[in-house]
């Protein structure tokens, strides 16, 4: 797709694209606007023509065209390719290796999917049965009601297949977009209908729910797996609420997509759905990309509390903060809550819960901690989830609030961890030299790069430096380069250096805006102070990791490699002094 994407970027300027977004001021060569990641008044949000590139000092993030589409929509890389091609009018078929036929089926399954959506739309507004259960019972008035494609699928063995038929669609196409039962009819049937969206807000599916109660089926009905949607994927609403999201800086993630309906008619749009409770990592992947907290509202039950579980150890890995949103009094869904009252649901998001903290409670609720028996059930679940937390600190917390709620004391949980959870294995070797080497910050290390770039004359201050104390292969890379080419510009990338192009204009970008028109002696005491944070870091971060493992060691009743490990802590103290 290398091909497709540089025809793509040849046919749009990033200025246009980003323009789109936010509103634009020339500043020098570049252009100048407010981030749409956070909430500034003073303009950090930085684009270069020149270089194809952008930079929001506000929020640290930056990148080219396609990095701009992923995060401010919420998209993949295939997803932000396909939709700027489309925007550029680049046929991505053409640089396929197959014959285009896959994406000629996604092209028609799209057509067939907009027509149905219209389809049902239509047939809503003349079947008064329908309208009365849309409009009085759920509560949902005409905006809500075309924000979110909402219709009527009618009774019939295969309404919807005939009437797309006449229009041109073949049976495989019908069934391609999902629409068709395996005989090849409707699948879905009087039921209210509402449309399943991507990331860009093109329809790629539907939910059916049945208007009037019966046994014998399903309350709501699904597209299947297809060409276009993806269930472990998906993210409903995500269209309508992602500019809430980013502006919030949180995402709500609640089990039914009538939930989100119902929010968004409520005016607390920062809300989505997955499929029930059935979160993966993609799906928190996409959301991590808009926001730095997500917060969960699932049923309190046994497969609510599995599901805030499984997110916790998602977000471990995704890198994101997870909460845990409770629903006062007897309601049973937001959806039910807001009908109490809008501000009650707007309230229960507030006042949100640290997920972990929740899930402590959960456990706490069900057992009797003022017994034995009580107490052990109680730490066992609570200390296999603490152990899976990578922060020390948070891990620390957590622990502290354990010894709280049972009275047993921080030594004896630390012992029941190691034998329960691993987090140790029992005498285990701690490789001092493996964990010497510890990065730092992403800013602190785009400054020194940018510092260096912008005056070579003050390069001398990397010889402090180790590439091991830095964490990207790009930077890595480019302070060995800094290192031994001592006035050597990057006008021109050398060939080492050529794959990370994206990243090198990136600091270029920085360094251009931050520090033009500087005196020799400010460079030299900023890339001094620079330095020294990073040393300062390195060393901070190195101390923490030691004494994680010296908790281990300890545990795990190491004697000889606990003192091995204390004595390495006095010198990096002795170090800093």
């Amino acid at each position: 797709m290398q091909d497709a994407k540089e025809e793509v970027r040849s046919r749009l300027s990033i200025e246009d694209v980003i323009g789109e977004y936010v509103e634009l001021r020339r500043a020098g060569r570049n252009l100048k606007g407010l981030s749409p990641f956070t909430d500034e008044r003073t303009p950090s949000f930085v684009v270069s023509p020149e270089k194809q590139i952008w930079h929001d000092f506000s929020s640290g993030k930056g990148g080219d065209v396609f990095g701009f589409v992923m995060l401010v929509e919420g998209m993949d890389f295939r997803q932000a390719l396909e939709h700027l091609a489309r925007k550029a009018g680049v046929e991505l078929q053409q640089f396929s290796r197959g014959d285009g036929r896959l994406a000629q089926r996604k092209k028609r399954a799209r057509e067939a999917l907009q027509l149905a959506a219209r389809y049902y739309q239509q047939v809503l507004i003349k079947t008064r049965v329908a309208r009365e259960y849309v409009v009085k019972r759920r509560g949902l008035n005409r905006g809500t009601i075309e924000e979110c494609t909402i219709g009527f699928a009618p009774e019939g063995q295969s309404t919807v297949v005939d009437v797309l038929k006449k229009r041109g669609f073949s049976q495989q196409e019908l069934q391609d977009a999902g629409l068709t039962n395996r005989f090849g009819g409707d699948l879905f049937r009087s039921r209210m209908m509402v449309a399943l969206s991507d990331g860009a807000g093109e329809v790629v599916g539907f939910t059916g729910r049945i208007i009037v109660d019966d046994p014998k089926a399903p309350k709501y009905l699904n597209t299947p797996q297809t060409l276009l949607f993806d269930k472990s994927r998906h993210i409903f609403g995500l269209a309508q609420a992602k500019e809430a999201i980013r502006k919030e800086n949180v995402a709500v993630v609640v089990e039914g997509n009538l939930d989100v309906v119902s929010s968004h008619q409520a005016g607390v749009k920062h809300v989505v759905a997955t499929a029930g409770t059935a979160m993966t990592e993609q799906h928190l992947k996409t959301l991590s990309r808009l926001a730095e907290r997500i917060k969960l509202s699932f049923d309190g039950d046994r497969a609510g509390l599995a599901a805030t579980e499984r997110a916790i150890d998602i977000a471990q890995r995704v890198g994101v903060e997870v909460e845990v949103v409770t629903l006062p009094g007897d309601a049973k869904d937001p959806d039910e809550l807001i009908q109490q009252g809008a501000e009650l649901w707007r309230s229960a998001i507030d006042n949100s819960q640290p997920a972990v903290e929740w899930v402590i409670d959960q456990y706490k609720a069900r057992e009797d901690v003022t017994t034995a028996e009580g107490k052990r059930r109680f730490t066992t679940a609570s200390l296999r989830l603490v152990g899976r937390l990578q922060d020390p600190v948070e891990r620390e917390h957590y622990m502290e609030l354990l010894a709280g709620a049972t009275g047993a004391s921080l030594s004896a949980l630390e012992q029941k961890m190691a034998s329960t959870v691993a987090v140790e294995a029992p005498k285990r070797r701690v490789n001092v030299e493996k964990i010497a080497a510890t990065p730092v910050s992403q800013e602190l290390e785009d400054t020194v790069i940018a510092l260096a770039l912008a005056y070579p004359q003050a390069r001398h201050w990397l010889a402090s430096l180790t590439e091991d104390m830095v964490e990207q292969e790009a930077t890595k890379e480019l302070l060995l380069y800094l290192q031994q080419n001592q006035t050597t510009t990057l006008d021109t990338l050398p060939k080492q250096l050529q794959k990370y192009e994206q990243y090198v204009k990136i600091v270029q970008l920085k360094s251009d805006v931050r520090y033009a028109n500087w005196e020799d002696s400010e460079y030299q005491a900023e890339m001094a102070h620079t330095v020294k944070q990073v040393l300062t870091k390195h060393r901070e971060i190195k101390k923490q990791r030691l004494i994680e493992q010296l908790r281990g060691a300890e545990a795990a009743n190491d004697d000889a490699q606990s003192e091995s490990l204390r004595r390495d802590i006095n010198a990096l103290i002795k170090e800093k002094q």
